[in-house]
């Protein structure tokens, strides 16, 4: 004997018989209409499901918040995106104005030492550096940005071609004048700074901040409790640890408190240790040392930190246009902690 399927519990407000579906309602035989005031509170009621469930994991672009940080930014005050490249050698700490950027990059440069590029737009600081010269990956990873802001202090004569032809606006002494000094207590090339707000009225048009694949809310479940992670490059280290009391990683470097001129201790409630290829580019420093070439493009594995937590991630970019996102075992994007987001663009194991 074949039984009737049970067509499951009517919605509040549903006036058809007990065999139709509410998802037919509209379409050809069978239609019912819901019943007026009532169809209209549930229709409310799912809207507003919705929007709770969309609040829990904030990208991007939501109305007022910054799609780096997702932190609450004034519409007047936020900026277009401008990218500094920063030493990282001992000679060049304590740095100047990271602490007030909304996105840190480290990545592997020649000698296996690290550099930093530091991307502002919701907070400027006076003054950023040391600068010191771009290299041929940072075009890359700069694309997902749209044409943004970069001040340098230099690049090779091989890649300025590349560089040039790059959707960016380049902003570096030459184009600036006086929008650079240099400090007098140390020794160049460690002692150059630019202006960031100089910089950005030369770059005419930088693109404004968006969606790079981001997501903030409250934090994953599961993940591993972590005090500290060390990752390490052929000629230097960053070690994080997590500071309960300030919400917080702190930075050191080669094994001393990272800390800006002031004294402030560099740290972010989000740290990425994002695994990629480190390859040799086409290009040599002066000395005769390959460049590194970092691929910020494809897919591989990532740690994500915050609170107290290490949760392992899969990171993909599809193309240099496009943002990265992070995603646990599920598929799920990992939500971040709101607040500057430090990405350490690491050796794959």
């Amino acid at each position: 004997m074949t039984r009737k399927r049970d067509a499951g519990p009517r919605p509040v407000g549903w006036a058809g018989r007990p065999g139709d579906s509410p998802l037919r309602a509209g379409r050809g035989r069978g239609h019912r209409r819901w019943s007026g005031a009532r169809g209209l509170a549930l229709c409310g009621v799912v809207l507003a499901l919705l929007a709770t469930a969309c609040q829990g994991e904030e990208s991007q672009g939501a109305a007022g918040r910054s799609p780096f940080t997702g932190k609450r930014v004034d519409p007047e005050r936020e900026t277009g995106v401008l990218a500094v490249k920063v030493d990282n050698v001992g000679p060049a700490r304590p740095h100047t104005g990271l602490e007030r950027a909304d996105l840190v990059y480290v990545e592997q440069v020649e000698s296996g030492l690290s550099r930093i590029l530091a991307v502002f737009s919701s907070r400027l600081p006076e003054r950023v550096g040391p600068v010191r010269s771009a290299r041929e990956s940072d075009l890359e990873l700069l694309r997902q940005f749209g044409d943004p802001a970069l001040a340098y202090s230099g690049v090779q004569s091989k890649l300025r071609p590349t560089l040039e032809r790059a959707p960016l606006h380049p902003v570096p002494p030459g184009q600036l004048g006086d929008g650079y000094s240099r400090a007098a207590d140390r020794p160049a090339p460690h002692n150059l700074y630019v202006d960031p707000s100089r910089a950005l009225r030369a770059a005419t048009g930088a693109a404004t901040p968006r969606d790079i694949g981001f997501r903030f809310g409250a934090p994953p479940e599961g993940g591993e409790r972590l005090a500290q992670q060390t990752v390490r490059y052929p000629a230097a280290r960053l070690t994080f640890d997590w500071s309960r009391s300030e919400d917080r990683w702190l930075v050191s470097m080669d094994g001393d408190p990272a800390r800006v001129r002031g004294g402030d201790r560099l740290g972010a409630p989000t740290v990425v240790v994002q695994y990629v290829t480190i390859r040799p580019s086409r290009f040599r420093d002066s000395s005769g040392s390959v460049t590194p070439y970092t691929e910020t493009v494809g897919s591989g594995t990532a740690k994500v930190l915050r609170g107290g937590r290490s949760y392992a991630a899969e990171w993909r970019r599809p193309s240099a246009e496009s943002g990265t996102t992070f995603q646990d075992a599920d598929g799920e994007r990992l939500a971040f902690a709101r607040g500057p987001v430090w990405i350490v663009l690491a050796p794959a194991p």
